[in-house]
Order: C-alpha cells, then sequence, then structure tokens
C-alpha cells in the first residue's frame, strides 16, 4: 500500500502534467481566445460609439440644454434664443439651474374618486358611502379617527378644516395655501414642479360639506406662465373606529387589486390621538404610501405628509388657544439647484441584456471543452494511465477559472478605459465579488451539465440557444417581474435560481445603480446600498453563492458516480470513513464452486491454469504481475432477452516478461475481458490482482502502474505526437532529461521522431501514425502492465513489423495482455496464447504446443481429372486409413492425416507412383497452422454450445 507522502507526490505530479498539457492546448487555441476576448472589447466600443452619437445628435443640441427656446427663426436657422425653465416642459428641470425655486401650496394625497371608499363585500361598514356614488364621482373621502377619548377626537376633527373658503384673487397661490387642498396625482421625482397643476386631475378642496356650484376655475400664474386651474370642492367623511387595530383591519381588507392593477377602496388618511387630551398631546398618522413617482423613488410622505401633520397639529391648537389661532404653513419648496447637463448613458439601458450575453459566452467554452473530453473518452484515457479524480477536477476548474477570470478581467478594464458609466460608477470590490462568484457558478453548472451530453455538437447547440435564450427572457420578461413592486418577491427570488436570471438580475441593480447615480449627479452601488429592500444585488449574490457550492458538490457526486462505465454505489463517499483494507493476494467472495460440472469439461491446459491460479491465491508471489482467479462478467437481459454471459469463470496467471495473446471470434468476450482488467466494468463475480492489487478496490493504485492501447485512437486532435507523450511521460513521474530522453526513444521506436511528424498535431496523422502513437503512449515510463487492444490495425507491413520489434523488445521486463485477429502477430509477439469462445477459455499455451495439440494433422491436397477422384482417395487411404477428407469440389480434394500414421518419404513416393497412373495437376502437403488451431477450436466449442 503506497504511503501519504507518495500520495501527495503521485497527486502533484499528476496535477502538473495536466496542467502543462491544458496550458500547451491553451497555446494551440490563441486565435479562438483572441476572438473571444475582443467580443466585450468591440460590445463596449461599439457601445461608447453609439453614446457619442447620441450625445452629439440629440444630447448637445443648444434647443435640448437647459430649457432653451427659440425665439426668432430664420429658415432653419436660430435667430435669437431664450433659456430658462420652460413650464411647458417638465424634462428641463433636470438641466437648468433652479437659484429660486418655485412655491407651491401645501396639498394633502386624496384617493381619485373611483377608488374612494365604500361599502362592499369586503368592507360591510355602514357609515361608509353606498357604492353607486361611483357613478357621478360623488363618493366623499373617508378618514378614520380612534383613540382613547372620542369626544377629544370630535372636536380635533371639528378643528381639521376651515369651515368657511378663503380666495384672495390677488393672490390666489398665497391664498390657496390657507385652505386645506388636496390631490390625487403622483408625486414627482422632485418638488420643483407639482405634477397637480400640470396634469387633468382637479384639485380637490376638502370641506366637511360641500355648497352648491363649489368647483370652480383659478388663474395660476408660474413664472412667465399663466394657466387655469379646475379647483372642486370635496367632501371629507370622518370615521370613528374603537381601536387602532379595526382601522388597520379596515385598511388592509381595502388594500387589494383590481382587474385594472390599481388599489380600490381607499381612505385618504387616518388618526390615532391615543392617550391625548389638553395636557398631553400624542397622535400617530396613517398614509396611503403607495403614491409614488414612477421611478418608485420618492413616497409621497416626503411632499404630502407635512399637510396631515399641519391640519391636525392646528387643531390641537385651535383646541386650547381657541379659533383663530394657527400655524400658517404657506408654501413647500425644493432646495435651489445648479445647471446640469444633459445625459444618457447607453450602456446602462443596454448592459443588462448585452452584457449577459458577453458573460454567458464563457460557458460553451467549458461545456464543449467537458463534453469533448467525454465524447473522445480522453478522460477514461488520462484515467487508465494513472491521472487520479482529485487532480483533474483541481487542475480542470482552476483551468477554466483562470481563463474566466481573464476574460471578466479585460471585460471590467475595456469598459473602465473607454469610461463607461456601467463600469466606473459603480463599487470595483462588488462587481469583482459578483462577477467572480458567478463565473464559479457558471464553471459549476458546465461540470453538471457535463454529464448529460455526449455528443459536442448536441452540447454546443444547446448551449448556444440557452446562451441567447437567456439574455431575450430576461430581459423581455424576467425584468418585467423585477420592476413590478406587486409582483411577490418569493416568486422573483425563485426565478434567481436560475443562473442566467440570476446574473441578469445582478447586471440590472448595477445598470439601475450607475443611471441614477449619473443622473443625479451621486454614486452608483456602494455596500451600504445592498441593505436597501428595493436592491435585489443581497440576495443575488446569496443565491448565487449557495448554488454555486451546491451545484460543485452535485456535479462531483454525479462524475464519481458515473465516470465510468462501472457504476459505484449511490453511498460511496461513506467509504471514505471506513478503514481501508491492505491490498494482498485474496480469495474473493464468490468461490469457483459453482463451476465444479464446468471445470471437469475444461480441457487440461486450462484446468491446469486454474489450478495454477488457485494455488497462487493461497501462496501468493512477486513473479506473477497479473492473476485472475475465477473472473465472470454477466450482463442483465434487457427487452425479455436473456442474460448474456460474456465472460465465464476466466482464471489466468501471468508472470513477469511475458505476452500473453487473446484471439477469438467477434462477441468472444474479449473486450469484455479487457474492460474489467483496465476499470472500465466491474466483474460480476471473481476478481483479479495486479501485482497484489485488486482491480475491485485499489484501481487506483493499479493506474500509476498500467499502460494501455486501446482499440481506437483516443487522442487530442490539436496537440502533437511529441506533447501527447510529454504528458503521459509526465503522468508517470517523469521528469527533466529522463522526460526527454523516454519521448525521444519512444517516436524513434515508432518511426514517428524524423521528417517533422513528432511536431505535427495528431489530427493530421495518417491512421497508421495514430496507431504507432497509441503504443507509443502505453510504453511511455515504462508500466509494469501493458494492455494492447489490436495494436497492428491499419498498418503497412513495414509499420508492422517496426512495431513487433518494438512490442518484443517491451515484454522483456513487463506483463503484457495482447487481443489481435492476425494468427501472424499472434505466433510473433506471443509467449502464449488464449483462445476465447462464448466467453470461456478454450485452451492456452505457447503457439508449438497449440499446434501439436489441436492440430497434429497433414493437410494433403491433390487435384486431379473427375475420373480419378476415386483413385485419389484409394491413394490417402492407403497412406493413411484414419484420413478424414475435409474438402472436395471439381476435382480438388483436400484431407487430413494423423501425423502419427503417415511419414512424409512415403506420401512423396505415393505421389510419384500416382502420376504414373494418372494426371495430377496439382498437389500439397501443409503442416497445421495456427489459424486451423483457432478455427478448429472454434468449432469445436461452437458445436458444444449447440448441443448443450
Amino acid at each position: 500500500m503506497r504511503n501519504s507522502p507518495n500520495e501527495r507526490t503521485f497527486f502533484w505530479t499528476q496535477a502538473n502534467a495536466l496542467l502543462r498539457k491544458n496550458l500547451t492546448y491553451q497555446k494551440r487555441n490563441v486565435k479562438t481566445n483572441v476572438r473571444l476576448i475582443l467580443f466585450p472589447f468591440v460590445l463596449c466600443l461599439l457601445m461608447l460609439l453609439l453614446q457619442k452619437l447620441i450625445e452629439k445628435q440629440i444630447l448637445d443640441k443648444p434647443e435640448n440644454k437647459c430649457g432653451c427656446i427659440c425665439t426668432k427663426t430664420q429658415g432653419d436657422k436660430c435667430l435669437e434664443k431664450e433659456c430658462g425653465i420652460q413650464y411647458s416642459d417638465l424634462s428641463q428641470v433636470g438641466t437648468c439651474p433652479i437659484p429660486h425655486p418655485p412655491e407651491w401650496p401645501p396639498l394633502m394625497q386624496v384617493p381619485v374618486p373611483q377608488y374612494r371608499a365604500v361599502k362592499s363585500i369586503f368592507l360591510p361598514f355602514l357609515d361608509l358611502p353606498d357604492e353607486s356614488c361611483r357613478k357621478n364621482g360623488s363618493c366623499p373621502i373617508s378618514m378614520f379617527f380612534t383613540g382613547n377619548n372620542m369626544s377629544f377626537g370630535e372636536i380635533m376633527y371639528e378643528n381639521m378644516l376651515p369651515s368657511t373658503l378663503t380666495i384672495n384673487i390677488s393672490d390666489i397661490t398665497g391664498s390657496m395655501a390657507l385652505n386645506v387642498l388636496g390631490s390625487a396625482t403622483k408625486t414627482g421625482y422632485s418638488n420643483f414642479f407639482e405634477p397637480s397643476f400640470f396634469s387633468d386631475l382637479p384639485i380637490y378642496l376638502l370641506q366637511s360639506q360641500c355648497r352648491q356650484n363649489s368647483t370652480f376655475s383659478v388663474s395660476v400664474q408660474l413664472a412667465s406662465i399663466s394657466m387655469q386651474k379646475e379647483v372642486k370642492c370635496a367632501q371629507v367623511l370622518h370615521l370613528w373606529r374603537n381601536s387602532s387595530w379595526e382601522v388597520n383591519d379596515e385598511l388592509y381588507k381595502g388594500y387589494y387589486k383590481s382587474n385594472t392593477g390599481r388599489q380600490i377602496n381607499e381612505i385618504s388618511a387616518g388618526y390615532d390621538f391615543l392617550n391625548s387630551n389638553g395636557n398631553k398631546f400624542n397622535v400617530s398618522i396613517w398614509y396611503n404610501a403607495t403614491y409614488k413617482n414612477s421611478t418608485g423613488s420618492r413616497p409621497i410622505g416626503l411632499a404630502r405628509i407635512p399637510r396631515s401633520i399641519n391640519m391636525v397639529s392646528n387643531a390641537y391648537i385651535q383646541f386650547l388657544l381657541g379659533p383663530g389661532n394657527e400655524m400658517l404653513f404657506e408654501f413647500v419648496k425644493e432646495m435651489p439647484k445648479l445647471e446640469t447637463p444633459n445625459k444618457f448613458d447607453l450602456a446602462s439601458l443596454l448592459g443588462p441584456l448585452f452584457f449577459t450575453w458577453v458573460i454567458l459566452q464563457l460557458f460553451p467554452v467549458a461545456l464543449i471543452s467537458l463534453v469533448y473530453e467525454k465524447q473522445q473518452k480522453l478522460r477514461t484515457m488520462m484515467k487508465m494511465h494513472g491521472l487520479g479524480d482529485g487532480p483533474y477536477w483541481l487542475i480542470s476548474y482552476g483551468y477554466f477559472l483562470a481563463l474566466s477570470v481573464v476574460y471578466m478581467l479585460c471585460f471590467v478594464m475595456f469598459g473602465s478605459v473607454i469610461g463607461l458609466k456601467f463600469f466606473t460608477m459603480n463599487d470595483y470590490t462588488i462587481q469583482l465579488v459578483f462577477y467572480f462568484i458567478y463565473i464559479n457558478l457558471q464553471i459549476s453548472w458546465a461540470f453538471l451539465l457535463s454529464s448529460i451530453f455526449s455528443n459536442v455538437k448536441t452540447a454546443t447547440v444547446t448551449a448556444y440557444i440557452g446562451l441567447f435564450g437567456s439574455g431575450l427572457l430576461a430581459g423581455f420578461l424576467f425584468q418585467i417581474f423585477v420592476q413590478d413592486t406587486s409582483f411577490p418577491r418569493g416568486w422573483i427570488m425563485v426565478m434567481e435560481l436560475y443562473p442566467g436570471f440570476a446574473l441578469y438580475r445582478g447586471l440590472y441593480e448595477f445598470a439601475q445603480s450607475s443611471f441614477t447615480g449619473d443622473t443625479s449627479g451621486t454614486h452608483g452601488m456602494r455596500w451600504g446600498d445592498l441593505s436597501d429592500s428595493t436592491n435585489g444585488m443581497e440576495e443575488v449574490l446569496i443565491i448565487m453563492f449557495v448554488e454555486w457550492v451546491l451545484a460543485l458538490f452535485v456535479a462531483y457526486y454525479i462524475d464519481q458516480l458515473f465516470s465510468s462505465a462501472s457504476r459505484k454505489s449511490a453511498l460511496f463517499f461513506l467509504k471514505t470513513f471506513q478503514k481501508k483494507p491492505c491490498p494482498s493476494f485474496r480469495k474473493p467472495s464468490i468461490q469457483s464452486q459453482g463451476h465444479k460440472d464446468f471445470v471437469q469439461m475444461e480441457k487440461p491446459d486450462v484446468s491446469q491454469e486454474r489450478e495454477k491460479v488457485e494455488q497462487l491465491i493461497l501462496e501468493p508471489t512477486v513473479n506473477h504481475a497479473i492473476v485472475c482467479d475465477d473472473l465472470k462478467k454477466v450482463y442483465p437481459g434487457r427487452d425479455g432477452n436473456p442474460e448474456k454471459i460474456a465472460v465465464s469463470g476466466l482464471s489466468l496467471a501471468l508472470p513477469q516478461g511475458e505476452c500473453v495473446g487473446m484471439l477469438g471470434p467477434n462477441g468472444a468476450g474479449k473486450t469484455s475481458f479487457i474492460h474489467m482488467m483496465i476499470g472500465l466494468t466491474k466483474p460480476t463475480s471473481g476478481t483479479a490482482f495486479v501485482h497484489g492489487l485488486d482491480i475491485r478496490t485499489h484501481m487506483d493504485g493499479i493506474y500509476t502502474s498500467m499502460g494501455v492501447c486501446p482499440q481506437h485512437d483516443l487522442l487530442w486532435e490539436t496537440l502533437t505526437g511529441r506533447e501527447h507523450l510529454l504528458f503521459y511521460g509526465r503522468l508517470k513521474n517523469l521528469k527533466g532529461s529522463a522526460l526527454t530522453q523516454a519521448v525521444e526513444e519512444s517516436l524513434r521506436s515508432v518511426n514517428l521522431f524524423h521528417g517533422g511528424v513528432a511536431d505535427k498535431q495528431a489530427g493530421k496523422y495518417s491512421g497508421g501514425m495514430k496507431r504507432r502513437l497509441s503504443v507509443a503512449i502505453s510504453l511511455i515510463g515504462d508500466p509494469r502492465v501493458v494492455y494492447m487492444d489490436e495494436p497492428s490495425t491499419g498498418l503497412d507491413p513495414a509499420s508492422r513489423n517496426l512495431l513487433w520489434n518494438v512490442i518484443k523488445h517491451a515484454k522483456q521486463d513487463r506483463a503484457i495482455i495482447l487481443t489481435t485477429h492476425s494468427m501472424e502477430e499472434a505466433e510473433v509477439l506471443c509467449d502464449r496464447l488464449g483462445i476465447f469462445v462464448g466467453g470461456s477459455l478454450q485452451c492456452i499455451g505457447n503457439p508449438n504446443e497449440l499446434k501439436a495439440r489441436y492440430g497434429g494433422t497433414y493437410v494433403f491436397t491433390m487435384t486431379a481429372s473427375l475420373d480419378h477422384e476415386k483413385d485419389v482417395e484409394n491413394l490417402v487411404l492407403q497412406l493413411s486409413p484414419n484420413a478424414k477428407k475435409i474438402y472436395h469440389i471439381s476435382g480438388t480434394q483436400k484431407f487430413e492425416l494423423p501425423k502419427d500414421e503417415v511419414r512424409i518419404s512415403n506420401v512423396f513416393q505415393a505421389v510419384n507412383d500416382a502420376k504414373r497412373n494418372f494426371t495430377v495437376s496439382a498437389w500439397g502437403l501443409a503442416d497445421t497452422t495456427l489459424e486451423d488451431v483457432f478455427i478448429k477450436v472454434a468449432r469445436s466449442a461452437q458445436e458444444f454450445e449447440t448441443l448443450s
């Protein structure tokens, strides 16, 4: 068993090898990376150009600056202009200097007539007006009163509203302040203009009782503009409630949404006098805070609550001092302001959508790379050559993270250098934290989704559909929900669980903060702003961080569960806490007892091999590299088909320095056997030991000393042959000059060194060159055990002969298991041969032994005329009475002659004698070939299976 220091050494050795390979791979894709980084640069530059175009063509025009209007023109040319606030255009407030803000009469917020409180199924109170008043717009304005002393409350109400109307024609605006006026319009962003005087809704005069003809028009002079404004009396209905909780209950019962999206059954205000009396004034005020401007940035309390406070304060003063005593509330006005230029930040307007696409560009890069390794089985190939899961995850994750960090830094720097307010207005630390968490979440999702896809094209199409679809759905659907204050926040958080929407929400908050800060001349988002209930950045950061951790955990769990064809238990992680047994030869839990009848029918050589294995299990020795003990693989039946026995009770002992060849027809079980030995599938029963390590429990240790040449070449298309060997050499802990020497020797041995072939990308190799590179990879680093699956497939005779020499040299100090369909290759390379048929080993031995054991005959062939076929048969029977005819067509006959009955000299003499009696066109005598042995063994095994 390896100790901890070695494990740590192997870990960092593997991590270093994979990191170097990834850097080399990245260097090959430098053009793709440049194009990827240029995408945000071009987009930011395009936004800057559009920004400058808008500023030049629209914002910088004189008529759009500070309320300037042209008073004298000549054709299209303006000769004279007048600058200053033009009261017909509210947009000028944002740019003009206002040293003397206008004074506005204080107003109280009241509901519009069609939404004033009436009796309904929700509010069945008898003192509320009937719903019929809404038809002619005559519903009174309701105010709630409560407190400990009802009589005190009645006095206060009577003092709150003036009993007479006071209008001074010479000072309309000033005299309006002496009355209680109300408005149903929404408040503006600022108080430089009172929206009530610029809307179609009337101004309401609040009275206890309206008289006839109580609607009149007044002329209001504002700077240089005179306007007519309708003033309409509105009756105020005072309603006493016994406690504050009754008021609350009634307020919120009436606060619900109609089909039009507005509240109905609204009240104007509520007053709780609590324990107020002649010695104490203590009051709480309810007000409707839903009347905000379109940006939602200023509640009505900042503009129209002061009148409610003034009303109740004057009522208490009159309660104490009598009528005629009051605090005069003359006007409200804003603070003076300087001139500010017209501002329009295009990046803040379009940034959330376009920057979502910019950042999501990284997702297909990671996903496609991971699926490519999965499709090409490169991850499996690296694992079989010793790359552990820990180094793979550390380097792969770190590799994508480093790419993403560089990409995002370029993105932020590009935007900042060219001066986009989206970047420069917001705190950079918030931006970096947001982007860092998101790119980690994106990488985790790429690892998680890579387990779903097995084809690069499918993954690519899906990733880019998700990329553009996420941006469009977020920009044209999700943003509507975010801006709608009535939409439940809980559902917003649920939608933000989708990473694309979470990314968009964060970018949207950055855009809103930069736009507002630029317009108001303040700053963008700061850390303190995250505590604002209207700012969704805090919840987005929390959601993304938690989802990042969960997605990474689930991705790793699924990878461990399904990373190879051998599925682990769903609770495999619990084994970490168990004490690991020391690897050694030990009898597997499933004994070979169930194979007694089968053993009795085995050939002597196979039975002898089984006995040898059982002896090695009891008395292990270091001389044997591979020991397979009763290895069995059964695939379960599907779709009503019976189960398939791929390997049936294989026992095999392979010493160091020996090459064993596996022969057999297609479907015989050779590949299933190899897959079990290299860890792609787990045995159904039995086990195998590789240098004392059990393939069921210690494959990670076996991988460090194993080489594999798979049936199909598993190579990176953009890496050269030299770079492949450098990577796999480093995995085997080769360093420095030893690594360089091993790579050069490997390249020379497979004839890939000269002519610049070693530094040519593997994607440009021919099939034979790829095959030779795969063999070189399997032998790099001197692995102690090597598996080669048809290594010479597709090679020309010269290359095949060269490869045979390499394998013959390599087998001197390592154990090799080789599968092939070439009998010549098997005879040249293999010390022993095993023939597989129907999942079982039919025979095993060196080629000469097999030919002697299963092919102890000569094959005699003679061609004569049809008239003399009988003479040929008589000739053969004279040579060997037990001769067997195996072929006959058009005068050509082929016979098997037992070697113990025939002497070669007698055959030659008999043929010479026959030529005197009839014409012999051709004849031949041949010894049994390995191919004949293979055919004979396979045919007899298949006949036995058919009979059984």
